[in-house]
């Protein structure tokens, strides 16, 4: 693919990235390896291959729900600065 320092300084100007000449030119440079990158891998025959939502085996590691009582009302605001009956109290944030 045709990548030129004038494209890529265009796209930093859109995104308001401030790129010195010399950035400009490293990022060209990788940009194009990139996209020939992404290039060869188009010429692959991947049409017996089954298509992957990630490349390795996820596992479920969200633990199970146990019942257990819930920490008592005053212990819970006994350090609160503000309270409101059963509730911490907050400032009024809504004009």
């Amino acid at each position: 693919m045709s990548l030129t320092q004038d494209t890529v300084n265009q796209t930093a100007h859109l995104a308001r990235i401030y790129l010195k000449p010399e950035e400009l030119a490293t990022i060209s440079q990788q940009l194009k390896g990139i996209l020939d990158f992404i290039d060869k891998l188009k010429e692959l025959d991947v049409t017996e291959v089954q298509p992957t939502s990630h490349i390795l085996p996820v596992h479920d590691i969200v633990r199970t729900d146990e019942l257990r009582t819930s920490l008592p009302v005053e212990q819970a605001l006994k350090n609160a600065p503000h309270k409101r009956d059963a509730f911490f109290g907050v400032p009024k944030v809504i004009e």
